[in-house]
């Protein structure tokens, strides 16, 4: 009597099992199928990274002739590379051409954002429109000129010139992005430190900086990058005392062809620097790129 009592009271008790609803499983299968979508596009952009970095440990008769993926690695077109050129030459002009021209473009935008945001003029929008338009000039247009200026000032080939043209490539994005960014800090902070005193330097130094921090510090390594990666002026404006790491890459190729091998060897060297630097600092781009995103 017992024993059935209780078996009718556990069964009486029992939770029934929950069955996944329609909509539950159709986000399910979408968010499955965006994971898909996802890294199979994240392969496709990879993929040519690999494949070169790939090549470089092939011989040349291999890299042309035997695009298979199973093969004895070697480190012979690292080495005749090396041979041929100084690698850490080219690499520590990149590195102060390109952190050098940041920094400088940094130092002139900062002031002018600052102004253009907080207080602007009648023809503020004008004058952002009229400096974003310059990198719609083809650089071509103005090489001559540039070039011919330069050898008369004693700049070509030299880390200061290369500096002066990187910074005037990237001050118009430089200053937008910083537009941006001091546009969305709220104005009553400032205000409040010009109550308390604070003048114009004190006001930048100790509360548009430290607020604005993470914009400040994508926009800079967006602008490493940018440089680190302008080939058109380096090839141009430099030979061998000042050329950067694209000038580099550049010398493997030659009249009698190209060296597959040695082209891909020397690509991995100078793109490795900042590819590890960007993987080192994607969490603080991310976070200035959508720096204000959310009130």
């Amino acid at each position: 009597m017992t024993t059935a009592r209780t078996k009718s009271m556990s069964a009486a008790g029992s939770v029934p099992k929950a069955t996944p609803s329609p909509l539950f499983a159709a986000l399910s299968s979408r968010r499955l199928w965006l994971t898909v979508l996802g890294w199979t596009v994240a392969g496709v952009i990879f993929f040519p990274i690999f494949w070169m970095v790939l090549t470089g440990f092939k011989t040349e008769a291999e890299a042309v002739a035997d695009p298979s993926l199973v093969f004895s690695p070697t480190l012979d077109s690292y080495a005749e590379v090396q041979s041929r050129a100084n690698y850490f030459h080219f690499a520590l002009n990149s590195v102060v051409v390109s952190f050098g021209s940041t920094l400088l473009a940094l130092l002139i935008a900062i002031p002018s954002a600052y102004a253009m945001a907080f207080l602007p003029t009648k023809r503020t929008k004008g004058t952002l429109l009229w400096m974003l338009s310059t990198k719609m000039l083809p650089p071509v247009g103005v090489l001559v000129p540039i070039y011919l200026l330069f050898r008369d000032v004693g700049l070509l080939d030299t880390r200061t010139g290369l500096t002066i043209v990187y910074t005037l490539m990237n001050l118009p994005i430089v200053v937008w992005m910083l537009y941006t960014f001091f546009k969305d800090l709220p104005k009553d902070i400032l205000e409040a430190g010009r109550m308390d005193g604070a003048g114009t330097l004190q006001e930048v130094w100790f509360l548009l900086l430290p607020l604005t921090l993470p914009g400040i510090a994508s926009t800079g390594l967006l602008a490493v990058i940018l440089s680190w990666n302008e080939a058109f002026w380096s090839l141009n404006l430099t030979s061998s005392q000042a050329a950067p790491l694209t000038a580099y890459i550049a010398s493997f190729s030659s009249p009698e062809g190209l060296f597959w091998a040695k082209l891909s060897a020397a690509s991995t060297m100078a793109i490795a620097p900042i590819l590890v630097f960007g993987w080192l600092t994607q969490k603080q781009m991310v976070r200035g790129l959508t720096f204000g995103a959310v009130k």
